[in-house]
């Protein structure tokens, strides 16, 4: 039964974990795990443990002593020994559990991975292992037996102990047990070491499957940069001896923390030029840093319930976006990072998922891992050092380090943080972690010229719509950074934060020569829409001139977006101005490759949709579509010359290499390919797959061979050379929905999902197709329903064996409200069959109950 949880409710465990103390000997079908808690009270109550599903408890005792039944409460989650049970000074409680990691198809808590027992215990998978007191803001050290005759096992801390069938790990660091790992299986390592800023060497391993060693390399280097850039721009430094990382082929997310011993879905980990791509690089490196940096951000600084979730990943998805930055091209790494939230978090905020990054209630934890608590996280972190400055900055977060290390902290205890060391009342900001929405903004402009010099006054306006659940929403601090350009390109005024506190707020900029281009939002200084008149003339001045890459590329966009919703909503003409703009630009996109890449790619066709439903107009899928292909080919025709130039320019000579540079590089030579293909119908993505010697390269021709219908013979080629490769396959398996044209695209997927190798129950498997077919909006989209129910099927087939994947992919539906009344209906049917179903778990059930409600 799901119930509702309530912030308001929280009260603190009455006991404290001196020690935890675990025995495990693996068996797939019958793993035995003996317990053993030192437990002081430290108020009054009876014992309340979490547990139960899957637990088969074959003892429990208190100080030695069996109880019996009658002695016990046992309920579906719970176990509780009352009060007058419990001895008043310190006490051990131990329990004696067997449980079944074969048949552990959620992948929550033990599970076996393709003959390796692996754990993911964050939100609550611990309690799947044996009865504990599961919440964040229990912490204990813990010592660790494992037995089994695998030749490699693995859990948190240090090794203090070996020997046949048998090891021991002792982890000294206080830590919740969502924090637990263990690990068994044939694996071999990959290993380096790295010595600390105090002098501490610390052995690193990256631990992967036999033949897989050739293709880990790469995350062993960005640990060692990790460590490196955590140490000099946080002054964090490592606290084992050992730290280890472990790639396995079945898991829900896409890493996980455990300290000490991160776990990672393989496909963070494995990579080759031939196998990986320029993105897969990045991504790899970013999480990697991500999971190292939660050492400090997550694990000895950790959030006193489920609530706080995005206290550590707001912080650490931020220092993340930092250490990107830093490694590769900070302007590129921002924009990318803007597209992702305005794809993922401003649709969650506009939809029936919308809730704070610090929500006040929830059903199931697992569905609060959402853009908003990751990525919007982030943003308000962001804001947060734009108003406090860098010295600020830094001073509340080394007071937020010496404060808290060892604590499970909260939101309150984080701004305290930054109010003590800034001296700054953030009552206000507080806001932003306590409210739903995404602020609008509207800004408009008043010039008036005079003989001593013009005035140009800014006035700022600000609203946020309501959510479910929170229907006002008083004003918030946004920090809005503005330069201004004059008509001539050169800037007049360097950037500006204006702060925006009150509904409505002007600001006058005197003495000025002639009337300025106002570039704002510089940097995306606010997770806010900003609503403003700006000429086309003056859009392309910013994109020709702008000394802030963010402004300078969000002018192109919003030409480019302008020009796509006026063809999708029938103006067939539209977009002179925007391929204009280009073309001028095309004439210096070599002296940035990466940042031009971004320039020159269109909006999606997601972002069209969201925009025409913001206006009070119903978006078609089919006719944004067509219209995009078309603005596509237009864009390509008028600047043909150009794009072919950049084409061949970009080739990168010499071996792989996945730097910032070549892979900058890389994108713009296919961003150019993806236009040219609009003109010679695919010819040159065809060459291209027959020469390239990457995978960055190999996918971005198929793509576009995909979409012009002459990708058979890739495919074929791929199939053949790769069917052993998990990750390629995956490739393969989400490629084809994905860049099928939109009336292929369901008929596509549901081949693939007849193939043997659909591999449904591999999240990784799972995701490519099911995802892929997502990610083409118009075939998801389609008039005759046929992608909604495609989706439904296989969400109703996975959600009994894998709760967490299949509720996560729900997010597919999240704007169905939106369309027309044909495929409103169509969705209704595939939501309300999902619904109906008999024996649909906490996860998906909650899901389908708030998206099915946005249309009521």
């Amino acid at each position: 039964m799901v119930r509702t949880r309530f912030l308001a409710d929280y009260r603190p465990w009455p006991f404290t974990v001196l020690e935890t103390r675990l025995d495990v000997t693996l068996s797939p079908r019958g793993t035995r795990v003996r317990s053993a808690l030192r437990l002081s009270r430290t108020g009054p109550g009876d014992l309340v443990l979490d547990g139960g599903k899957g637990l088969r408890t074959r003892a429990i005792s208190i100080d030695g002593r069996t109880l019996d039944e009658a002695d016990l409460s046992i309920g579906e989650e719970t176990l509780t020994i009352g009060e007058a049970l419990l001895p008043d000074s310190e006490f051990t409680f131990a329990a004696d559990v067997e449980i079944d990691p074969q048949d552990n198809t959620a992948l929550e808590g033990l599970y076996l991975s393709g003959g390796i027992f692996c754990t993911q215990c964050e939100a609550e998978g611990f309690r799947h292992i044996t009865w504990y007191p599961d919440r964040p803001d229990v912490m204990a050290p813990f010592r660790v037996t494992i037995r089994s005759d695998l030749p490699v096992l693995l859990s948190n801390g240090n090794p203090v102990a070996s020997g046949p069938g048998l090891a021991e790990w002792h982890d000294p660091w206080p830590k919740p047990a969502y924090l637990f790992a263990l690990v068994a299986g044939a694996l071999r390592a990959v290993s380096g070491s790295f010595t600390t800023m105090s002098g501490r060497q610390v052995a690193l391993n990256v631990w992967v499957r036999p033949g897989d060693e050739d293709r880990a390399g790469f995350a062993l280097d960005s640990l060692v940069r990790s460590m490196r850039w955590d140490e000099q721009v946080y002054g964090r430094e490592y606290d084992l001896d050992v730290f280890n990382i472990v790639a396995v082929d079945d898991f829900n997310m896409g890493a996980m923390e455990n300290k000490g011993l991160n776990i990672f879905n393989s496909k963070l980990v494995l990579a080759s030029p031939d196998t990986a791509t320029d993105t897969d690089y990045e991504r790899i490196e970013a999480v990697i840093a991500h999971e190292y940096f939660h050492n400090w951000t997550g694990n000895r600084i950790t959030c006193r319930d489920w609530f706080q979730l995005c206290l550590k990943e707001g912080l650490t998805v931020f220092r993340d976006q930092q250490f990107t930055g830093d490694m590769r091209s900070a302007a590129v790494k921002r924009i990318e990072d803007v597209v992702t939230l305005r794809a993922r978090q401003f649709r969650e905020d506009a939809g029936p998922l919308a809730h704070p990054p610090r929500p006040d209630r929830y059903e199931e934890i697992n569905n609060f891992y959402t853009a908003t608590v990751y990525e919007k996280g982030a943003e308000v972190i962001g804001m947060l050092k734009r108003l406090v400055g860098e010295d600020g900055y830094k001073a509340a977060m080394d007071l937020y380090f010496d404060r808290h290390d060892g604590d499970a902290a909260t939101i309150e205890d984080w701004l305290k943080v930054f109010e003590d060391a800034t001296g700054r009342d953030l009552t206000q900001f507080k806001r932003w972690y306590t409210d739903a929405g995404t602020p609008h903004v509207v800004m408009t402009e008043d010039w008036a010229a005079t003989e001593a010099g013009g005035t140009l006054t800014l006035t700022l306006a600000q609203s946020t719509a309501p959510t479910p659940g929170q229907p006002d929403k008083p004003p918030r601090v946004i920090p809005l950074a503005v330069g201004l350009i004059g008509p001539n390109g050169d800037e007049v005024r360097p950037t500006e934060i204006l702060e925006l506190t009150e509904p409505q707020q002007s600001w006058r900029f005197e003495g000025l020569g002639a009337r300025p281009v106002v570039s704002a939002h510089r940097g995306f200084s606010a997770p806010i829409m900003l609503r403003r008149t700006l000429s086309e003339a003056d859009r392309a001045l910013l994109l020709a001139h702008d000394t802030d890459p963010f402004a300078r590329w969000e002018a192109g966009r919003s030409l480019g977006l302008d020009a796509l919703i006026a063809r999708a909503t029938g103006t067939a003409d539209a977009g002179a101005a925007y391929i204009a703009a280009i073309g001028d630009f095309l004439r210096d996109a070599a002296a940035d490759p990466a940042f031009a890449a971004l320039v020159l790619r269109l909006p999606p066709e997601e972002e069209a949709a969201s925009v025409i439903a913001d206006r009070g107009l119903t978006p078609d899928p089919d006719a944004i579509h067509a219209a995009r292909e078309a603005l596509a080919h237009d864009l390509a025709a008028a600047n043909e010359a150009a794009l072919a130039g950049l084409y061949d320019a970009m080739v990168v000579p010499g071996p792989y290499a996945p730097d910032a540079g070549p892979a900058g590089r890389r994108a713009l030579r296919l961003d150019a390919l993806a236009l040219l293909t609009r003109l010679d119908g695919g010819d040159r993505a065809a060459a291209l797959w027959d020469s390239a010697s990457n995978m960055t390269e190999k996918m971005g021709a198929l793509g576009q061979l995909v979409r012009t219908g002459r990708a058979a013979g890739a495919l074929s080629q791929m199939e053949q050379r790769f069917r052993d490769n998990r990750l390629v396959m995956d490739k393969f398996f989400g490629v084809q929905p994905m860049a099928a044209p939109p009336a292929d695209a369901v008929a596509v997927a549901r081949r693939l999902a007849q193939r043997p190798d659909f591999d449904w129950k591999n999240p990784n498997r799972f995701r490519a197709l099911v995802g892929g077919l997502g990610a083409n909006h118009a075939a998801f989209h389609a008039a005759d329903g046929s992608g909604y129910d495609f989706v439904a099927d296989w969400l109703i087939r996975l959600d009994p064996v894998n709760p967490q994947t299949a509720a996560r992919m729900f997010s597919l539906f999240e704007t169905w409200p939106r369309y027309d009344a044909t495929r409103r209906a169509h969705a209704v049917a595939a939501l309300d069959r999902i619904a109906a179903l008999p024996g649909l778990s906490g996860n998906t059930a909650e899901m389908v109950t708030r998206i099915r409600a946005a249309g009521s």
